[in-house]
């Protein structure tokens, strides 16, 4: 079996996974696991992207020395943030966090004064959130162009971090997509957004596909992960959503996928995107996917905000212990509060669990008084969220969903992934928790050969658009595998549509 390396970084925690692939086989392992902590310095909040970098080559090394030589490694990451560099390739300054308060209403209204949002949706087809890429380049551009101007290039998180494995730089398309800057439907670097944003097109890299190898490991790089000089670097989706949607263990047409971790993704995938003014209106955005499919979906806050919670009760001094708070919430009976987990308050670090005592007492419900009800609440309130979005893809897209796949790190919750099924009448299948590493490393062993040839009734050519050949294995064939290999854990509805509406304020006093 062949073995590829999937770099997979989340917004609050990396991981580099061992997976060996052939026709019909596939078998992962965790190499090494870290956290992703971001830095709070005077100017700002940014990523520690040299200790990440210095995570990535110690999970190499470790995933050479416990499992061999890959024959190719791919890296995703989140999306929309970015580093600059200078024409000798130093870089140029920490990238920023997108969860900056940067980019706050002056810059969005002075872009939108500049291009109106249903000129600007129907140019990028993305949904508006602050922190795109694109806002966060005005906001940079009005406030500090320093860097913008000694800036050559332009780099993402995760081609950031390929460039310097290998040298080269390029922009994988499925992440360039979720930055504004790409037209839609043509997907190539746009000249006017980009002057819109306040920036020079020439400093954006040239676009490549999912399957393209981008260049070999350099001899520095070698020699600190014991791997061989020159291994090969593919371009997968490195948008992790993008990743984690082809690795989505779908079959047929008729579903919808929530990818499911600190943010949940929620949508449908097409062949071709949606800019209809109601879909603009909706919040739904047009995203790049594998095999130049569409990922038409709305970003949800997701888990952030009970990350959130866990961390604000740790700091003050109570470690609660999740599965516990769990089991103490799953006990809970229905009809609690339920809020809107997109409002703004709930974007930026700081007191989650007051913030969502003030949602739900804003909302006329009585604010939930213990950990376990504040857990219950913002679980009620994703599933919601999650059969609101799901139902507003279907009616926007036309695309009829019988099946909702629940993937990523929430998989593993079982109480929300019930929560979600009673909320959508639907059945959810739940899992692979490890969905976006899957869905990387099968497009490296797509385009390495390690599939064999696709098999009667594949869609797509060589390499289905993916840009790496892989003999015309298509993305339903890698979803298959990934199904043969891990079947998802089925939900049935039980209370259909329990929390999509708020009923009555729950028992007690509505302060």
């Amino acid at each position: 079996m062949s073995l590829f390396a999937a770099v997979d970084l989340g917004a609050s925690s990396g991981r580099v996974l061992a997976a060996r692939v052939e026709p019909g086989r596939l078998a992962a392992a965790e190499a090494h696991r870290f956290p992703n902590t971001p830095l709070r310095l005077p100017d700002g909040l940014h990523w520690d992207i040299g200790r990440l970098y210095s995570e990535v080559l110690a999970g190499l090394r470790a995933l050479g020395e416990a499992h061999g030589q890959p024959r190719s490694i791919g890296v995703d990451s989140w999306a929309v943030d970015y580093g600059l560099l200078d024409g000798a390739g130093r870089l140029l300054g920490l990238p920023y966090h997108y969860r900056d308060a940067r980019t706050g209403p002056a810059v969005v209204n002075a872009v939108h004064a500049a291009c109106p949002p249903t000129a600007l949706y129907a140019a990028n087809g993305l949904q508006h959130l602050p922190f795109t890429t694109l806002y966060q380049l005005a906001a940079e551009s009005a406030g500090s162009p320093g860097a913008l101007g000694a800036a050559a290039s332009l780099l993402l998180i995760p081609d950031l971090l390929t460039y310097w494995l290998t040298g080269q730089r390029a922009a994988e398309v499925t992440n360039a997509s979720t930055t504004g800057l790409l037209g839609t439907p043509d997907r190539a670097w746009s000249a006017p957004l980009a002057r819109l944003a306040g920036i020079r097109p020439e400093i954006l890299p040239p676009l490549v596909t999912p399957g393209t190898v981008v260049g070999g490991l350099r001899p520095e790089v070698a020699e600190e992960t014991g791997l061989a000089a020159g291994t090969p670097v593919t371009a997968v989706g490195s948008h992790d959503t993008a990743s984690a949607v082809a690795g989505v263990p779908a079959d047929g047409e008729s579903w919808a996928y929530i990818s499911c971790g600190t943010w949940s993704l929620v949508g449908v995938e097409l062949d071709a995107p949606v800019l209809t003014e109601d879909s603009r209106a909706a919040g739904f955005t047009n995203e790049a996917g594998v095999d130049s499919r569409v990922r038409y979906l709305h970003n949800v806050m997701g888990l952030w905000i009970l990350q959130e919670c866990l961390r604000a009760w740790e700091r003050a001094g109570h470690r609660w212990a999740l599965a516990d708070l769990l089991g103490q919430a799953a006990a809970l009976p229905a009809g609690g509060p339920v809020v809107d987990p997109d409002a703004p308050e709930f974007l930026p670090p700081g007191d989650m669990p007051a913030r969502v005592a003030a949602a739900a007492r804003a909302a006329g419900w009585r604010a939930p008084r213990t950990p376990a009800e504040t857990v219950r609440c913002v679980l009620d309130s994703l599933a919601a969220a999650y059969a609101r979005t799901v139902r507003a893809a279907e009616r926007l897209s036309g695309r009829r969903v019988d099946v909702v796949h629940l993937v990523g790190g929430g998989s593993r919750d079982t109480l929300l992934c019930q929560l979600t099924a009673d909320a959508l009448g639907l059945p959810v299948l739940a899992g692979p928790a490890e969905a976006t590493a899957l869905g990387n490393a099968l497009v490296q062993a797509r385009a390495h050969g390690a599939l064999g040839a696709p098999r009667p009734g594949d869609r797509g050519g060589a390499g289905g658009g993916g840009g790496g050949g892989g003999g015309g294995v298509s993305l339903e064939a890698l979803r298959a595998l990934i199904r043969a290999t891990a079947p998802p854990t089925r939900y049935e509805p039980t209370r259909s549509g329990a929390v999509l509406v708020p009923g009555p304020p729950w028992r007690g006093d509505a302060r």
